[in-house]
């Protein structure tokens, strides 16, 4: 199982297509879902070992997914991104253990650095918020 897939779950396009190519450039494996439902039907749920996911999306939100992967006992680490950083959704997605909450847009440094300290912890990681 390849340890450095992440996914990123978006209803935005645009979105999900540059920050597959950007993780991708950074070295990592990247898999890309326009619902949170289409994440959890996909085989790379498994092997996910960083999710990226928006707050918001029609159907189940980003919250909803958090909620639901952590009552189905799956640990996989999410970086929560949102062009709406209302500070409600900030406080439940960081209580609920989320590593990161990021507003678009992010830097690609900024991301980097936050998936690097997700998938290496040992190496020093810190949350980022």
């Amino acid at each position: 199982m390849a340890r450095n897939l992440v996914s990123v779950v978006d209803d935005d396009e645009s979105i999900r297509r540059t920050t597959t190519r950007l993780i991708e450039s950074f070295g990592f494996r990247a898999a890309a879902f326009e619902s949170a439902y289409g994440f959890l039907r996909s085989s790379q749920l498994h092997d996910t070992a960083c999710l990226i996911v928006d707050v918001q999306m029609p159907g189940m939100n980003g919250l909803q997914l958090q909620s639901h992967l952590a009552a189905q006992g799956c640990g996989i680490p999410i970086i929560f991104i949102t062009a709406y950083d209302e500070k409600e959704s900030r406080r439940r997605a960081m209580q609920a253990g989320a590593v990161a909450f990021l507003g678009k847009p992010f830097s690609d440094e900024q991301l980097l650095q936050t998936i690097r300290s997700t998938l290496q912890p040992d190496k020093g990681g810190t949350k980022t918020t």
